[in-house]
């Protein structure tokens, strides 16, 4: 028997190479996984890099509806970073392409290799902008409605290309 439908909002960001190309390419991929379906993407966004150096990212979201697990979906995810190259020198070092699992449905998941919600999603425009631009109403389980968070990040800079 086959899990119900689980909706996962997908943070998308890159700032080496061709990132909007990349950006786009991996949100033609997040649409081809198995045992799921892309109901939206957000607008693509400039922001700069926070709490690293380098070229501007590229950041966008996705919503899927998934009957992946929350550890498929990652494994899934990182399979596609690698396809484009991801290595992880160190934290926060710039990258060709970097997917984060933001939310599992209402699923509060720590452990080793994931934790969801995103730790950071409330304290980041590149998350927040386009999240909200898909899903005005999104909750983000443990903070409560995401909107609200928006009037903490005005000092981060972020344009819709």
């Amino acid at each position: 028997m086959q899990n119900a439908p689980t909706i996962a909002y997908i943070g998308i960001g890159g700032n080496l190479g061709d990132a909007r190309a990349t950006v786009e390419d991996a949100i033609a991929r997040l649409a081809a996984l198995p045992q799921t379906e892309l109901l939206r993407s957000s607008s693509l966004y400039r922001t700069a890099p926070i709490d690293s150096s380098g070229d501007d990212y590229i950041n966008a979201v996705a919503q899927l509806s998934t009957t992946l697990t929350a550890s498929a979906l990652l494994q899934a995810l990182q399979e596609i970073e690698l396809q484009h190259g991801r290595e992880r020198p160190y934290r926060n070092a710039p990258r060709t392409l970097d997917l984060d699992v933001l939310l599992y449905g209402q699923a509060r998941i720590d452990n080793e290799t994931l934790t969801v919600p995103h730790p950071r999603m409330a304290q980041r425009a590149f998350v927040l902008v386009p999240l909200l631009e898909i899903d005005a109403t999104v909750v983000i389980p443990g903070l409560g409605a995401a909107a609200p968070f928006l009037a903490g990040i005005t000092d981060q800079p972020i344009s819709k290309l």
